[in-house]
């Protein structure tokens, strides 16, 4: 079996569709012979390998609303459907260039049976999105399966409501550089418990950018005591007027972006995790998912049609606020604060839950089995 995966960037690219890809890749290693074509972060094409799997790279001209464009990718897939002949293609959407190009490359191969990885509706270029309809709707009828984060965003998606049939929920996976810690993990975080000492430490981190609601978190805090120390990891385009936001806050720690071993001892020493994101282009929540890996109580907002209140259960794994709401997002932070109790109950429920859904094991397990299914059709 032959599985192409097209996406927009991979390894090392950094970001949540990036984590997503790779793990696919690895979750197939094995199974399938794999490919990789995507847009090259640099200029220029390039043609090489991520841990034993081809990853053929488009370079860029331009990079508008968020969508790359390249003069050499039509060239390059047509070239690579061809000669690698994929039995599956695993296409992670949203990527309207990558698409335009991608269907007409598939009515040729009527026996190659298109996984369509939905991550999120387009929802901030909202005239894109628009002029994009007819595209989205041929992609999905073309797929052979609909692969949603969650339920919640089926339920939140005009566009996979209309595809339920088709549609498949795998759960995001924890990165295991996130999750799987050592002695040096714990003897860091117990420096940071002493740096803290006395202080119950609240801990955040993404890239900040809006949907993240970083901004949100910042002002929760200056609505809490001093009893709090809130440490917000990550940098983007937002740091600057994060930290002049919080210029008058002391409990306001910027770390700036954390290796792999730091971020493993800031969620170790943290005693709840905040997630403020606010809008659906948060569609799942990894960081969420892997902080409760760590058994954290965790407070978010409510984000309809978002998987992150999939995640994160209310009353269950964690509290929420309305959406945008800071001062009920600091209540719930003082509630958990004020009922250590509930703050273990909430974290023993988090980890049993990442434990049974957002596992890299679990993630394998599903994305395996799907495959076999498609690749099943398209032997029929």
């Amino acid at each position: 079996m032959r599985i192409l995966h097209v996406v927009s960037y991979y390894d090392p690219h950094i970001g949540g569709i990036e984590q997503v890809a790779k793990d696919c890749v690895n979750a197939l290693r094995g199974v399938a012979e794999q490919r990789v074509i995507c847009f090259n972060h640099e200029k220029g094409d390039a043609n090489g390998e991520v841990g034993g799997v081809g990853v053929l790279r488009a370079g860029c001209f331009a990079k508008i609303s968020s969508q790359s464009l390249s003069f050499s990718y039509p060239r390059l897939l047509k070239r690579t459907m061809k000669e690698f002949s994929p039995d599956v293609v695993i296409f992670h959407y949203p990527n309207p260039f990558l698409a335009h190009f991608l269907l007409p490359a598939l009515k040729k191969r009527r026996n190659c049976k298109l996984i369509l990885y939905w991550h999120l509706d387009i929802t901030r270029q909202k005239i894109l999105g628009k002029f994009f309809k007819g595209q989205t709707e041929r992609l999905l009828r073309r797929a052979e399966v609909v692969v949603a984060t969650s339920p919640n965003y089926i339920d939140g998606s005009p566009f996979l409501a209309t595809v339920r049939e088709k549609c498949r929920v795998i759960p995001n996976c924890a990165n295991l550089l996130h999750t799987k810690t050592d002695a040096a993990d714990r003897a860091r975080a117990e420096e940071l418990r002493t740096v803290y000492a006395g202080k119950i430490v609240l801990f955040a981190f993404g890239r900040h950018v809006p949907y993240k609601g970083m901004e949100y978190l910042v002002r929760a805090s200056k609505l809490l005591d001093d009893r709090f120390v809130v440490l917000i990891g990550g940098e983007g385009p937002l740091t600057h007027s994060l930290r002049e936001l919080a210029q008058d806050d002391p409990k306001v720690v910027f770390t700036g972006r954390l290796s792999d071993e730091d971020l493993r001892a800031h969620l170790l020493a943290s005693d709840i995790f905040c997630f403020p994101s606010i809008t659906k282009n948060e569609a799942f929540g990894i960081a969420l998912a892997e902080a409760m890996m760590y058994g954290k109580p965790c407070v978010t907002f409510t984000i309809e049609g978002s998987g992150v209140n999939y995640v994160s259960l209310r009353g269950v794994t964690g509290e929420e606020a309305e959406n945008g709401n800071v001062e009920e997002f600091a209540e719930a932070i003082v509630r958990l604060a004020d009922h250590p109790k509930l703050r273990e109950q909430y974290g023993e429920a988090a980890k049993e839950r990442a434990e049974k859904l957002f596992s890299p094991e679990h993630f394998s397990e599903r994305i395996r089995r799907l495959v076999g299914e498609a690749a099943g059709a398209a032997k029929e």
